[in-house]
């Protein structure tokens, strides 16, 4: 649950106090977070620090949720892997770099397909987050944020509006199944006699 719950709110605490020390010279509609964290950036220790923090996040929610399917938390696993390679690989201060955009956009995928690959199969009897049904919504929803970015980056639009938003999607719904299986789990639960 820590792990889990941790992980949006440092990435969003990254990106807002990066964004802070940046100044006005950064432009949150249009430009990417990777910003913050390029060389030369005056927040870039921060928002560095914010994506190692999230990897770890991740890598511990995929351990330690048991409720998953397997693939989904390798998934899961594998896009805080890629957080931290995101993090180590820094986009230069000139502009995109042809790493950092792959090794981002593996992430964007392994993140985008977790849910659905962690989905129970057993149907009403699994948490309502790994069931089939919202497992495939959430990876939709997470799949069209990841279109409209790459369509926002071609056309110079608002790249870092829906780049914040398909990230902050991917970060909260570890969170949602962790939170859908605890509350499953004490349903479960039998009452202690004479409770």
């Amino acid at each position: 649950m820590l792990s889990s719950g941790c992980a949006p709110l440092l990435l969003t605490g990254g990106w807002t106090i990066a964004a802070l020390l940046e100044g006005p010279a950064y432009d949150p509609v249009t430009q990417t977070i990777s910003v913050l964290a390029a060389y030369g950036a005056q927040g870039s220790w921060v928002m560095t620090g914010a994506l190692l923090a999230l990897g770890v996040c991740h890598l511990l929610t995929a351990w330690g949720l048991r409720s998953a399917a397997l693939a989904g938390r390798v998934a899961l696993g594998g896009g805080g892997v890629t957080a931290l390679v995101v993090a180590l690989l820094p986009a230069p201060s000139s502009g995109g770099s042809l790493r950092h955009g792959s090794v981002a956009a593996v992430g964007f995928a392994l993140l985008a397909v977790w849910p659905l690959l962690a989905a129970d199969r057993g149907g009403a009897a699994a948490p309502w987050a790994l069931r089939p049904v919202a497992s495939l919504a959430a990876t939709a929803l997470m799949c069209v944020g990841a279109a409209w970015f790459l369509i926002e980056m071609q056309h110079q639009g608002a790249a870092g509006v829906a780049e914040r938003l398909v990230t902050s999607v991917q970060s909260l719904w570890p969170f949602v199944v962790v939170a859908s299986c605890l509350r499953h789990s004490a349903k479960e639960e039998p009452a202690p006699p004479g409770a």
